[in-house]
């Protein structure tokens, strides 16, 4: 039967939903929508995707200069790796470093603290640019004037705790010094040549050799101390006394020239000395010392004259390579000149037995006042001598005093080092002729190899 028009329709009666079912729809939408807080980054993908498959209006209109751009990127790129390639790898064919890097190790060059290659590069620049090779000596100039002055410094201020006897302190300054521009100076400057000079039969000679020569020829002399103190000779023994006669046996003798070797066991040697002498105190300071024919020295006098020759020889190397180098201080040279002083009776009584200086004029028994001559030495470690004239067993005494000669300090000691002769040295002159050339003759008699 068919309803009629005026009868509704019952809604049908909804149907129970699984709750496996409404799970599942739910799993379903969480699928395909995407969370509330990546729905941007969705749409912003979805816009990418659109705008690759949509070709720019700029890049469809001019297809030419996109690939300019993509051509100029890739030339860019390529230049990045370059760099980075050569950042990592140094080229081995790079040329000499910049002046600037240069001119910023001069100051450690100067200290001698810049390595050998440093060392190269510096010293090849220096003979190219004039500024520089300037700068460089400015600063070997204070370097070495500092030094000399810290080491004084140091010397007379630092406590030993054994200390050095006073009269060995010249020789363990001058040793120091010598040392200290040594270790300053270049492999090559070792081999510079050093002219020795001293007098000998009434005329200047000189001998050629090296820095390294004088070093070897400083070590074989002390030799003659050390063996006074029972230390090793570095001649061995059986050599000879006579300071001259013990550097030809070593320079003849040796197998090949002398290097920068040779710097080393003479500072040993040096050190050695001083350590022996501290330790034994002052029973070792009149031990006598042989110079073969010229004469014997107490120990005390006899490293006062190694100090003077450690200090003379060193004047020599820094004349050779061009290095600043000054006098001992006042208070040694003093000494040193005391000595010479002390001596130069005996060198007249010397030179008066081989007919080299006048006849003795007035004899005195043994510890009177003899005739006399005043040295007077100028200057920084200079002071007043009276020379006997006729006898070293006499004293010398103002009151027989014949004449008077006046020199300065550096002067003399040149004078007794042989390096010039009694015509140049003297300064003022007063009195008995004859008596002031014996008295400049004899000092320069002193000197020898």
């Amino acid at each position: 039967m068919t309803p009629s028009r005026h009868e509704r329709t019952p809604p049908p009666e909804p149907r129970d939903r699984p709750e496996d079912q409404d799970q599942s729809e739910a799993r379903d939408r969480s699928r395909t929508q995407p969370p509330n807080g990546d729905q941007s980054e969705a749409r912003t993908a979805s816009r990418d995707r659109s705008e690759a498959r949509t070709p720019s209006r700029d890049q469809s209109q001019d297809p030419a200069r996109t690939q300019s751009q993509d051509r100029s990127k890739g030339q860019k790129s390529g230049q990045e790796q370059d760099r980075e390639q050569g950042s990592a790898e140094p080229s081995a064919s790079a040329g000499k470093p910049p002046h600037s890097l240069l001119a910023s190790l001069l100051g450690a060059w100067a200290l001698a603290a810049c390595s050998a290659e440093e060392t190269a590069l510096v010293e090849e620049h220096l003979t190219e640019c004039a500024p520089c090779a300037d700068e460089a000596l400015r600063l070997r100039d204070a370097v070495g004037l500092l030094r000399s002055r810290v080491l004084e410094s140091c010397l007379g201020r630092r406590p030993a705790r054994i200390p050095v006897p006073a009269w060995s302190a010249p020789y363990d300054a001058e040793t120091a010094r010598l040392d200290a521009l040594l270790r300053d100076i270049g492999d090559g400057e070792w081999h510079a040549p050093v002219r020795l000079r001293w007098f000998e039969e009434e005329r200047p000679v000189s001998r050629r050799t090296t820095v390294a020569g004088v070093i070897d020829h400083l070590m074989t002399v002390d030799g003659l101390v050390a063996g006074a103190l029972g230390l090793d000779d570095p001649l061995g023994a059986g050599a000879p006394d006579d300071p001259t006669d013990r550097t030809e046996i070593h320079w003849r003798t040796a197998e090949s020239p002398p290097t920068r070797a040779v710097h080393e066991p003479w500072r040993e040697q040096t050190h050695a000395l001083i350590r022996t002498v501290s330790f034994a105190g002052r029973g070792v300071a009149e031990l006598s010392v042989s110079y073969g024919d010229f004469f014997a020295l107490p120990l005390r006098d006899a490293l006062l004259d190694r100090a003077f020759e450690c200090w003379v020889h060193g004047t020599d190397i820094a004349e050779a390579v061009d290095y600043p180098y000054e006098p001992p201080s006042g208070a040694h040279l003093h000494r040193m000149i005391d000595l010479a002083a002390r001596v130069l009776p005996s060198a007249i009584a010397t030179r008066r037995r081989n007919g080299l200086a006048g006849p003795a004029r007035d004899l005195v028994t043994a510890g009177s006042p003899g005739r006399s001559l005043r040295l007077e030495v100028e200057g920084a470690g200079g002071g007043s001598w009276y020379i006997a004239l006729d006898s070293p067993a006499a004293l010398g005494s103002p009151e027989r005093s014949v004449g008077q000669v006046a020199l300065d300090a550096v002067e003399f000691c040149q004078l007794v080092a042989g390096h010039v002769t009694p015509e140049e040295a003297a300064a003022g002159q007063d009195g008995d002729r004859e008596a002031i050339r014996d008295v400049l003759s004899a000092a320069a008699s002193m000197s020898r190899l």
